[in-house]
């Protein structure tokens, strides 16, 4: 086969959706996602990364995938992350273009044109700013909080409220493709790579059915790895603190000591003071020795040099492409 005719066999559009449990959403997702694209071009491809589900979603996927042939499918053999889906299906997309998008229909697929004549327009990424969560307040505080302590600690700029539903260039996702990190803040890295990159701002809706697969804990961990993939500001709070502390008992011990040299303390201080002291002393101990335990965690999983997922079967794909 030549060159030319593999280059055109090739999709002006991948789509890469991180499928967790949407049996009952991934159908209506489809229709609005080919009735939003077919304005731009019918070449797409649809890669849907099936993380660890525990429902019917394959089942139901593989039948789209035996009508359209544009559906392929990637399938883990446990649950490995949203992250790791995010990045399979950037590992096999070939497409000019790849979109990234969850299965919820939160993020509209008929924003996509506008996405896509952006990046028609010159540039390289064009991500989703999200204007509006139909979220609880709880959760709306916690996402401002943390893209503040992000902006603030981040030794790069990561857009404000900007999520990882996003339109990249080919060439941007090869890049991505080649960082070999395990503990993956896909949006942080998408920055990092310094492309020409833009926000289109959009209402985020509803969920359409179901809750998400994403728990407090899964999002405490996306944070920490935001935080601590693309800053060592924590590590030089805790030298800063470490030193001020260290200056004020030196002074509090010297002035102490002249005190008693001049007679003026008579009495010795109650234990109330010192237990605060203290207590206070050991918490900074802790939250020192929790952020370096943090960094080094990350060096272990690094390490180890495990594969960022393991895919249990494919379909849809073409015969020689990756996974065949």
């Amino acid at each position: 086969m030549s060159a030319e005719t593999e280059q055109a066999k090739k999709p002006e559009i991948s789509v890469v959706i991180a499928v967790y449990n949407s049996a009952d959403m991934f159908p209506e997702l489809y229709k609005r996602l080919c009735d939003a694209l077919k304005t731009i071009t019918e070449s797409v491809e649809i890669i849907a990364v099936l993380d660890g589900c525990t429902d019917n979603s394959y089942e139901v996927i593989y039948k789209l995938s035996l009508k359209d042939k544009r559906v392929r499918i990637i399938e883990f053999s446990r649950n490995f992350g949203h992250q790791a889906s995010i990045t399979a299906g950037l590992e096999f997309a070939s497409g000019e273009a790849v979109v990234v998008m969850d299965d919820d229909l939160e993020d509209p697929p008929e924003i996509l044109p506008d996405f896509i004549l952006k990046l028609r327009g010159g540039f390289d990424v064009v991500y989703g700013i999200r204007r509006h969560r139909k979220r609880t307040l709880p959760y709306r505080i916690a996402y401002s909080v943390f893209y503040k302590i992000l902006g603030k600690l981040a030794d790069i700029k990561i857009p404000y409220d900007a999520g990882d539903f996003c339109v990249m260039k080919i060439s941007v996702v090869e890049i991505l493709n080649k960082m070999p990190e395990k503990n993956r803040f896909l949006r942080g890295l998408r920055a990092w790579s310094g492309f020409e990159q833009t926000g289109i701002e959009y209402d985020r809706g509803k969920r359409l059915s179901g809750e998400s697969g994403y728990s407090l804990r899964k999002y405490l961990k996306l944070a920490m790895n935001g935080i601590f993939s693309f800053s060592y500001k924590p590590l030089n709070y805790i030298s800063v603190m470490g030193f001020i502390i260290a200056m004020i008992s030196f002074v509090s011990g010297f002035c102490l000591i002249v005190f008693k040299l001049m007679d003026k303390i008579r009495d010795v201080p109650g234990w109330t003071s010192l237990a605060v002291l203290l207590l206070f002393l050991t918490g900074v101990q802790l939250i020192s020795i929790g952020i370096i335990g943090a960094y080094i965690s990350r060096i272990y999983d690094e390490v180890k040099q495990r594969p960022k997922y393991v895919v249990k079967r494919f379909a849809g794909f073409e015969k020689g492409r990756k996974g065949d």
